[in-house]
């Protein structure tokens, strides 16, 4: 997921700080459509943006990491939209069995944009989802997975990446709905 280069410059930069750092994983993704069926019926696709966000020293600012990628989602129900949230979960996992070796010994912790809340959509795949964190991410422990509103590397990070944030050179706020 990440390149060569990345991982070398996460490596030089963890080098340098103390064990005190922590780092938070997260994916976010947004949906659009890319053309259409036969029938008529449109072609749902995400645009996916997944994170490490580096906490300096658990006090010094961050640096985030990031990577984007695009998928075809299969999800039937627009106010459920389970693939595209567990291809999330599966992006998340992927970066931190890429990382660690990297980030071992580090505190981390592995942020899933969904909301646990029966009221919301994406509460259709909590349990599924930190299931399969749990089962896939060796050293993770289920204090060390967060969903929303905990979840502010995937809610916020993730998010303000995917919408471009980082390129605008805009304040966050102002674009929050």
């Amino acid at each position: 997921m990440f390149t060569q280069e990345q991982e070398q410059e996460i490596f030089d930069l963890l080098m340098e700080l103390d064990s005190s750092t922590k780092l938070y994983l997260g994916c976010d993704s947004i949906a659009y459509k890319k053309g259409r069926q036969k029938d008529g019926t449109p072609i749902w696709h995400g645009k996916f943006a997944t994170v490490l966000i580096v906490h300096i020293d658990g006090r010094h600012g961050c640096r985030i990491f990031r990577h984007i990628d695009h998928e075809r989602v299969f999800d039937y129900k627009k106010n459920r939209p389970a693939d595209r949230l567990m291809k999330e979960v599966y992006r998340t996992a992927a970066l931190y069995k890429q990382l660690r070796g990297l980030i071992d010994g580090f505190d981390t912790e592995i942020h899933l944009d969904i909301n646990p809340n029966k009221e919301h959509g994406s509460s259709c795949v909590i349990t599924q989802a930190t299931g399969y964190i749990l089962g896939t991410c060796e050293g993770i422990t289920p204090d060390h997975v967060k969903a929303k509103p905990d979840a502010f590397a995937a809610s916020f990070g993730a998010d303000g990446i995917g919408r471009g944030f980082d390129k605008r050179g805009t304040s966050y706020g102002k674009h929050v709905h």
